[in-house]
């Protein structure tokens, strides 16, 4: 029944690709849902400005009760006449705007760029989340990795134990040989549980991130110790052709275009305002009922304000300057980042290859020295310190792949490259 129950569990543990936890990211990580929330909100903004265009129409009513009337008049000698003590008087109007200035216009073509810009910082949360999703992925098959090292470390050292231990009793050779292996196996141990531990936690970590409820999951390696990966030199693009493709370039340009209708708008606000209107007036003050009918234009010219105006066009006109500067700056360094993360991925290579030599000699080294122990020439501590080296080694392998992987993708993203066709 024990049997049952574990193979049970082993087969109810769901294990996941790097293309399912990335996708499960996407959908279920929280920066995700706030960019979500941001594009929803500046599609109601640009619904907003929508509204400027249309007529705006508002209705009034005010009744009033005094306790003498309003006018009051002494027509004659001795004689007096009050009127308006009480009345009710209510209207109805609607005035659209002729021209504002360009106002209207332009605050709709800054909703508009609200809403690309919204679209945009959704693509780099993309990118965040996936980048990210990616480092605790292989940050997870890594302590994996280096766990399955020290449990075969583990065993090497338990029938190395077992085989000294013989050794001493026959007399063969010194306890201190045992010693000297009992003691690494307890370091071995030691540093296995400090994986385990490591290992539990990271699963925590990407479950959270990916929106798991649980962490008894597996993930898929994907390392092969014995085959180096091909360097994907197909993913190398033109640097400042690719520049066209990133999100980041296309912020920078959207702030230079928002600061451009900003000035706009600045100059506007100093222009004269036309509308017209027309409304519908019902009054009762003479105890009377009358209505009318109303039409009306309005232009209104703010000249204390051109002194004011003048000085926020100034600064602006400043903040487009600037904005353009730092479109020119920023793409000069979206470039070299760029180049970075191709030099970067080109080391991460370089470092794999040493890396697969240095199992290739470890593994050896590991080999001859325990031959050269058992035919007497060769000490217990040459026989451990080859043991540590190929674990180093092994563990140095995973590490370097990992970089390599995470590498790809950070260049996939600097040049505005689809992750999916990375291989």
């Amino acid at each position: 029944m024990c049997c049952l129950l574990i193979t049970n569990h082993i087969w109810s543990q769901q294990t996941y690709s790097l293309e399912e936890c990335r996708s499960m990211g996407l959908e279920h990580n929280i920066r995700i849902k706030e960019a979500s929330d941001n594009i929803r909100g500046a599609k109601q903004l640009q619904k907003e400005a929508f509204t400027k265009y249309f007529p705006k129409v508002s209705a009034t009513g005010l009744g009033f009760n005094a306790n003498k009337g309003l006018i009051e008049m002494t027509p004659a000698p001795e004689t007096s006449l009050s009127m308006l003590k009480n009345g009710i008087t209510g209207g109805i109007t609607a005035t659209q705007p002729i021209f504002m200035g360009g106002q209207i216009i332009n605050n709709n073509k800054l909703a508009k760029v609200g809403m690309e810009v919204s679209k945009l910082k959704m693509q780099q949360s993309e990118k965040e989340v996936s980048l990210t999703t990616e480092k605790y992925y292989w940050q997870v098959v890594t302590l994996k990795e280096k766990l399955n090292t020290i449990t075969l470390i583990e065993k090497f050292l338990s029938r190395l134990c077992q085989e000294v231990e013989t050794a001493v009793n026959a007399g063969t050779t010194t306890r201190n040989d045992l010693l000297q292996v009992q003691l690494k196996r307890n370091d071995i141990i030691s540093k296995k549980i400090n994986l385990e531990n490591g290992l539990a936690l990271s699963k925590m970590v990407l479950a959270q991130y990916i929106g798991l409820n649980e962490t008894s999951f597996e993930v898929k390696s994907g390392i092969q110790m014995d085959n180096v990966p091909f360097f994907p030199e197909e993913l190398r693009r033109d640097h400042q052709a690719s520049l066209l493709l990133t999100p980041e370039y296309h912020l920078l340009k959207k702030n230079v275009e928002a600061n451009q209708l900003q000035s706009k708008l600045a100059i506007g606000k100093n222009l004269p305002a036309v509308a017209i209107g027309a409304g519908y007036m019902y009054d009762n003050l003479m105890d009377k009922d009358r209505s009318f009918g109303i039409a009306f234009a309005t232009v209104s010219i703010p000249l204390s304000d051109w002194w004011e105006g003048s000085h926020a066009v100034k600064r602006q006109n400043i903040n487009l300057k600037n904005a353009k500067i730092e479109l020119t700056d920023n793409s000069e360094l979206l470039i070299i980042k760029m180049q970075k993360a191709w030099i970067d991925l080109e080391d991460a290579y370089k470092q794999i290859i040493i890396a697969q030599k240095s199992i290739e000699q470890s593994t050896e080294n590991l080999r001859l020295n325990e031959d050269y122990y058992k035919a007497g020439t060769s000490s217990m501590s040459d026989l451990l310190d080859a043991q540590s080296m190929f674990q180093q080694s092994k563990d140095k392998y995973v590490d370097v792949y990992a970089q390599f992987q995470i590498a790809k993708l950070e260049y996939l993203q600097a040049t505005g490259q689809n992750p999916r066709t990375m291989k």
